[in-house]
This record gives structure tokens, sequence and C-alpha cells, in this order.
């Protein structure tokens, strides 16, 4: 039985920081923060707004779009590393809120867990949904996997530069009407690792940032190995002399804490994959630079990151190599249009890959791209850590899904704010009924418990 995404429907706070501000109010060049990012504008949550709510809006929206009933439903997920209850699961405040509008106990048949291992999560419960409809447990119910998060960091770190908020909530069945998943070549790779956590009671993450990215890519290279073997060994895809698995991948997905790590890891995956190709060598001498290699190959991430000079060399050649024609024609191609909305709302930690593929539909549409047939695939990587890599094939009736799709829109009226405001929501200065912006249609916290017989319950409204 096949299994996929029906709909995606997104939620984005209307507050932003400028980039640009941001960057000359902590002493950076605006220019290089772009260049080196790909970072424009920050979505940040106004003080009645958390994940939960983002998710529930997301939701709403999905549910009304497709007109259903709450007895369509049979699983509603939620995915998210900005969690609000170490027991209470998020899906449950969501559910809640959607009550308010559909009737008490009207979802009490839905199960559902909230589900966490950073950035990857979603893509966890994407897989288990889908493994759901296929074995039939579904009984032609939908099944609802929203991912929704908060990346907040500390002020003045190197992570503020890649904060932002959202939530993207997919609709699953089992004749999806966008993508349908392929089946059987789902490939993961997990590792205990500490490049960014989170310790409890702590609001704001601990990052090693640059062990992070390299693990990361590092860790989706193997669960793309992974996923070749098992694509070649059920017959889904067969390589030919001189292709890479990538060459069968028509547009590719990748986790995006900022746009341009995107680009990183593309191009880490074509030197992985073009090594061994004959062409490997003539582009290497069009870059009039030998590709470096670490004094000790087979040594830690530590190890290679403390090699200076190699590290150096790498910078150096990955910059020569993603300006080369062969890897501007994969990245236009692939990659370069699931960017775009990560640059206008920032790091959405589980749903940025979402949201990214979510850009991708909408903005190769708007170039007339014929999508039908495509295969896209997923790199998702979450921090800890885990990475998954997957794929699914466009059908042919994403059209009349996709031709709403607009990012601006959906967002709604943006409204800018300056350094002052942002640190005091950041900081938590003011409280969930100190707003800046009023809401309509749309789920809001309204307050949270302080005293000690029902310290940390949280009371939802939607705003007519």
């Amino acid at each position: 039985m096949a299994a996929g995404i029906d709909d995606i429907a997104i939620y984005v706070p209307r507050l932003f920081v400028d980039a640009r501000d941001f960057a000359k109010a902590r002493g950076m060049d605006p220019d290089k923060l772009q260049r080196g990012l790909g970072v424009s504008q920050m979505a940040i949550v106004d003080t009645n707004q958390d994940p939960a709510c983002m998710a529930a809006n997301a939701c709403l929206r999905l549910i009304e779009r497709n007109k259903l009933s709450p007895k369509d439903i049979g699983r509603l997920y939620v995915a998210t590393e900005s969690s609000l209850d170490e027991s209470k699961a998020m899906n449950s405040y969501v559910i809640g809120m959607l009550e308010q509008i559909y009737g008490d106990d009207s979802l009490e048949h839905c199960g559902g867990i909230e589900c966490k291992f950073a950035c990857v999560s979603g893509s966890y419960a994407l897989y288990d949904n889908s493994n759901w409809i296929r074995a039939g447990e579904s009984e032609g119910k939908y099944a609802i996997v929203v991912v929704s998060d908060i990346a907040k960091y500390d002020l003045g770190s190197s992570g503020e530069y890649t904060q932002g908020a959202g939530a993207v909530a997919m609709l699953l069945n089992d004749a999806p009407r966008i993508m349908t998943f392929d089946p059987k070549v789902t490939s993961t790779s997990i590792k205990n690792e500490y490049d960014f956590y989170r310790p409890f009671g702590k609001e704001t993450p601990i990052v090693n940032g640059q062990y992070s990215n390299l693990l990361y890519m590092i860790q989706v290279k193997k669960a793309l190995m992974a996923y070749r073997e098992k694509a070649l060994s059920t017959g889904l895809i067969k390589l030919q002399e001189g292709e890479t698995i990538l060459d069968y991948i028509d547009f590719i997905n990748m986790h995006l804490p900022y746009s341009n790590m995107g680009k990183k890891a593309l191009a880490y995956l074509l030197r992985h994959e073009w090594r061994s190709m004959p062409y490997w060598k003539k582009i290497i001498e069009k870059m009039g630079m030998v590709e470096p290699a670490p004094k000790d190959p087979r040594g830690t991430i530590e190890s290679i990151l403390a090699d200076e000079e190699f590290m150096a060399k790498d910078h150096e050649f990955t910059k020569r190599f993603t300006q080369t024609e062969e890897f501007q024609d994969v990245y236009d191609a692939k990659l370069a249009s699931s960017l775009i909305a990560s640059r206008i709302v920032g790091n959405l930690y589980t749903a940025s890959l979402y949201m990214g593929f979510r850009s991708c539909l909408e903005f190769e549409f708007q170039k007339g791209t014929d999508l039908e047939g495509k295969r896209f695939g997923f790199g998702s990587y979450g921090s800890g850590s885990s990475a998954m890599v997957f794929s699914g094939v466009i059908m042919p009736t994403y059209k009349e899904v996709v031709k709403d799709m607009n990012l601006e829109s959906e967002i709604g009226d943006r409204v800018k704010i300056s350094l002052e405001k942002y640190e005091e929501i950041h900081e938590n200065k003011r409280g969930p009924n100190e707003n800046l912006i009023d809401s309509k249609k749309e789920f809001v916290l309204v307050g949270v418990a302080n005293t000690s017989e029902i310290r940390g319950q949280r009371t939802y409204v939607f705003k007519e």
C-alpha cells in the first residue's frame, strides 16, 4: 500500500528581525552575515505564541483547507525539540486547542505522541506514520505530522544569527496528491554525540558549531550510502557505469539550520560521490587545486578540526568547488529553490527540512518546472546525533495542491521589530498578554499558571 504527503500547511509568526539590523547591533558586517549564512530575516514569536499554538495553527489550516472532520483523522504526531513539559506531550495541547473549534472529545480517538530527536524527529514521525498507513492500520483515515519549533540561542552567541520559528503540518494518506514515499529504502545513521544539546532546565542549547556541522555532513553521507545499497537491492534504482546515486535524485532537500548549510552539505556529498568518477580529475584541473586530506584521514572529528592547515585548505577547496560550473548546475537544478524560504524565516529546527520541501514545490511551480514523476531526496539530521535519508516521487495530481501555495500570503503581513523589542521577548521580560501585534483567526497563549498546585498549566484561546 502506498503512503505519502497529500497536503502541507505552514504557520510562521509575523514578527521578524532584519538580519542587517541584527548584524550591525552585534558588530558584524551585514553583507558577510548574509553571504556566509544566507540569512535575511528571522521569524520571531510574539509573547503570546509558543510551539504548541504554532502547531495547532498549522493543523487548523490543514484541516480547514481539506474540509476534514475530526473523524477523518486517525493520528496526530508532533515532532519538536522545544518541548513545554517533560511528561505531557505537545500533541495533547494541540488536540485541546483544536477541540475548541470542533467540540469536546471530537479528537479523543486520535492517537499520537510527541517525538524528540532534535531536528530529525519529524522524519522519524513521518516514517512511523507512513508505515501505519502501509500496514493498513489507518483504515482510510489520515495521519497528521506537525513539526514545530522555536530556534533560540543565547544573546551574543554565534548561534544567535541562526534563529527562527514556525510550524509545518503534513497530511498523510494512502492516495497522496503531492508525493508517494519510496518504500523499503529509508536509511538511518545514529551515534551518541554532544554536538548540540539542551540540558533539563536550560532554555537555550549548548552548541559546538563546527563540530556539529561536520558531524551533520558525515552522518548524512553514511545514511546516503545505506540508502544507496537499499535502492540498488530493491531495484528502485539501477546505476549504470559512470553514474552516482545523486544522478537519480531530481531534487534534494537538506536540513537547514541556515540556508547556506544546505549548499555546504550538497558540496560535501557531491565530493564524496564524484571522487571515483572519471570527470572528477577534469574538475580538479579546472579548480587548480588538489583536494586536501587531513594528516590523519581516519582520525576523530576533533583531530580533523584541530588540523588547522587541512581546515584552511579544505575551506578554500570547497569555495572553489562551489564556483565550478559542474557544481553550480547541480545546485541550481536540485537545491536552490528549497533554500528560498529559509532565508526569510530562519532556522525552524524540526521544521526546516519540510519548509525547504514546501519552498521547492512553490518556487519550482512558479518557474514552470514539471515536477510530475520527479524523485525528491531528503537529507535529515538531528544533533545527538542521527541522520535519515529517504525519497519520494511526485504524483500527477500535485498541481491541484501546489498551485495555491504562496509563502507571503500564508505568513501574512509581517512586522519588523527593533532589537530592543526582540531582546525583551528573548529574555522573557514581557508576559503572554503583552503581545506586540493583535492576532486574528488563530490560537494564542493567554496564560501560564505559577501557583504550586497548577504550576506550568498553559491556557490557550482561539482569537476570532
